[in-house]
């Protein structure tokens, strides 16, 4: 055994700081130091063996001496190999950082012993207290996280618990740090996660810094902007995390904020008499603008309490008969029964006095600023005689489009379209179907404007089909008429009023049918190949799948990027369209866009390699040959399938390409 002690001595003597061995039994001493040791903390061989006491462990600072105490203890209980950071003093006086390694093993005789391996880690401890005095001073929030699906905080300073606004954690009271440390997204608000996250991939994956701006929730409710620099490092055990620097910007961005206010405001006073700024929040009521109106001009700039200023405007302007409708108004504004989601800003009609005196009709629209302010903005409507100019402008149109339904005798409907907003004019009996309206519905319709996403959102056509038309001014649809079973194609065509005019009127007409393609056109070769390293493709045989709409494309990509799971028209909305919400305009925009997939698939004889159950979809794994698939199989002859890029064609691959590389990250 003394033999094999310094065999291993001399192995080790210029690799580590220290060797020895323990005989752990009642009472815990040492039965052999090496010289190295010995130099480390001053002593000799002699003083630091004996057989009555731990010599050792008298070295151990006194504040570490607990912890020490529990490291020897847990070392007793069995076999194994167990690690302890303390504090020793030496000899002179000074003090060392010591990393102790001890594999514990019975000896012939039924003895437990331990064979320590020491580390002096001093310099490393120096330098990681230099760097945390650094964060805690320097005026920049700090955080180190893992790189987890939910990472979960390390470290965090003074400056980013400040920023954060965390409270000291009190009995019975919620304590955020703790939450923070399970889970960073805690911090991000929902509409900014995803935007973290990809954040969070690009540093992962490409291991090189990112800045940039985001809101943050402070643990009182209200919200940060920060702007701030992400970086991945490796901490103390070599674990790969990340860290970022942050910089509070709130108050640059309220302001920034403030001046696009002001620039919106201004627009706003072109069109509007009146605008009141409304804060739910405050409970206030403030008029920001009041052209020729000595009635509110001296009340601008002065907030009032909400209630008794909207009565008191009530009471004397608004005529008898309609004031309970107009309370009425404003007290499901209070309420927050106005906005419903996908619908536009809500409006209210009413006669009131004017600065004049006279009794005039009256628009008001509320148009939200954020959850809590919004501005009431009011005018007067055209009398009589300007309205009359406006009609007689817009049947003149319609005379105008009667006569090109005669030369187009499919079908005709014609819209104005101003901003985000669209106005029927016209459209011919024959094509309102396509509209997902009856020739009744329509009428209502040309009455007011609505939102292009809802209008669409009944139709055949997508929205960004339409979108698309708007831009470059004419476009082709493809859909599916379930009345003659046939696919039809749409021609349409966007041409302004006059030159100068920024509304423009749109007609669309039926062109021919595209036709579905009969059994028997099938292709005979109905091997379903599908591509997704690189770019993404669809091949049945030798033939690739022309998709008409790309987000039919882009919805198959997604449940290839699955792999035979289930996608629900939730999850496909969150993907398809990262920034807008799931609601009715959403979900029927899905449901046209998954029609336009069966179609196509159903046209090429391959309906059966999407599954649908209650909404949900599936790719069947089975009847499709995929190289993603054949890469995640592990065998060999696939091995080199994958040369680094995934799915270019959408961002939402990068979470696959993470993985892909071996950097599992969301």
């Amino acid at each position: 055994m003394k033999n094999r002690i310094e065999n291993m001595e001399e192995i080790l003597s210029h690799h580590i700081s220290g060797f020895h061995q323990y005989v752990l039994t009642d009472p815990i001493h040492l039965s052999y130091v090496s010289k190295n040791l010995c130099d480390m903390v001053g002593l000799t061989e002699d003083e630091l063996l004996s057989e009555n006491e731990d010599v050792y462990a008298s070295l151990v600072h006194p504040a570490d001496q607990k912890l020490y105490a529990e490291f020897l203890h847990h070392l007793k209980s069995k076999e194994q190999t167990l690690t302890c950071e303390y504090r020793i003093i030496k000899k002179d006086g000074t003090t060392l950082y010591i990393s102790d390694t001890v594999t514990s093993e019975k000896r012939g005789d039924g003895i437990l012993v331990g064979y320590s391996v020491l580390a002096d880690i001093t310099d490393i401890k120096n330098e990681n207290n230099n760097l945390h005095f650094l964060n805690e001073t320097i005026p920049c929030g700090f955080l180190k996280y893992t790189c987890e699906k939910q990472p979960k905080v390390t470290y965090i300073n003074e400056k980013m618990m400040e920023l954060l606004r965390i409270p000291e954690a009190r009995n019975g009271e919620i304590d955020y740090m703790e939450m923070y440390k399970d889970n960073i997204f805690l911090m991000i608000p929902m509409e900014e996660r995803h935007r973290f996250a990809l954040y969070l991939n690009r540093v992962y994956t490409a291991g090189v810094p990112i800045a940039g701006d985001i809101s943050v929730l402070r643990c009182d409710g209200t919200r940060a902007h920060i702007f701030g620099w992400v970086t991945k490092c490796l901490n103390e055990q070599g674990v790969e995390e990340f860290q970022s620097v942050c910089m509070d910007v709130t108050e640059r961005h309220q302001a920034k904020k403030a001046n696009e206010a002001k620039r919106y405001l201004k627009a706003l006073t072109d069109i509007y008499d009146k605008i009141f700024e409304y804060d739910l929040s405050n409970n206030t009521v403030n008029c920001l603008y009041s052209h020729n109106s000595p009635r509110f001009k001296w009340l601008e700039k002065i907030p009032m309490q909400m209630e008794d200023a909207t009565e008191k405007w009530i009471t004397d302007t608004v005529v008898k008969e309609e004031r309970d409708m107009v309370r009425s108004f404003f007290h499901a504004f209070r309420q927050k029964k106005l906005y419903k989601p996908g619908e536009k800003p809500p409006q209210i009609a009413y006669r009131a006095k004017s600065s004049s005196g006279e009794i005039k009709m009256y628009s008001g629209i509320f148009l939200k600023m954020d959850d809590s302010v919004s501005l009431y903005c009011c005018r007067c409507v055209p009398d009589a005689q300007e309205a009359e100019v406006l009609r007689n402008e817009n049947l003149s149109l319609k005379e105008n489009i009667q006569e090109l339904v005669m030369q187009f005798t499919e079908g005709i409907a014609a819209f104005e379209v101003s901003d985000n907003y669209v106005t029927p004019l016209y459209v011919s009996e024959n094509v309102c179907g396509f509209f997902g309206v009856t020739k009744d519905e329509w009428l209502p319709l040309m009455k007011k404007s609505t939102r292009i996403e809802d209008f669409v959102a009944r139709s055949k056509v997508a929205y960004e089909d339409f979108t698309e038309l708007l831009r470059i001014g004419e476009a082709d649809f493809t859909y599916y008429d379930f009345n003659s079973q046939s696919e039809r194609r749409i021609k349409a065509i966007c041409s302004p009023k006059s030159p100068a005019a920024s509304p423009r009127y749109v007609l669309l007409f039926n062109v021919d049918d595209a036709g579905v393609p009969k059994n028997n056109e099938f292709p005979v070769d109905r091997t379903v190949s599908i591509r997704t390293f690189g770019y993404f493709d669809v091949f049945v045989g030798d033939k690739p799948i022309a998709f008409r709409n790309k987000k039919s494309k882009e919805l198959f990509a997604l449940l290839v990027d699955r792999r035979g799971g289930y996608v629900s028209s939730e999850d496909a909305i969150s993907f398809l369209w990262e920034d807008e919400p799931v609601n009715s305009v959403t979900l029927a925009r899905y449901r046209k866009v998954a029609l336009r997939l069966k179609n196509i698939l159903a046209e090429y004889g391959i309906s059966d390699v999407v599954e649908s159950v209650d909404g949900k979809r599936r790719i069947v794994t089975e009847k499709v040959q995929c190289d993603l698939f054949d890469y995640l199989s592990g065998k060999e002859e696939y091995s080199q399938l994958f040369k680094g890029s995934y799915l270019t064609n959408y961002s939402w691959g990068e979470n696959t390409l993470a993985e892909l590389t071996g950097k599992i990250l969301y």
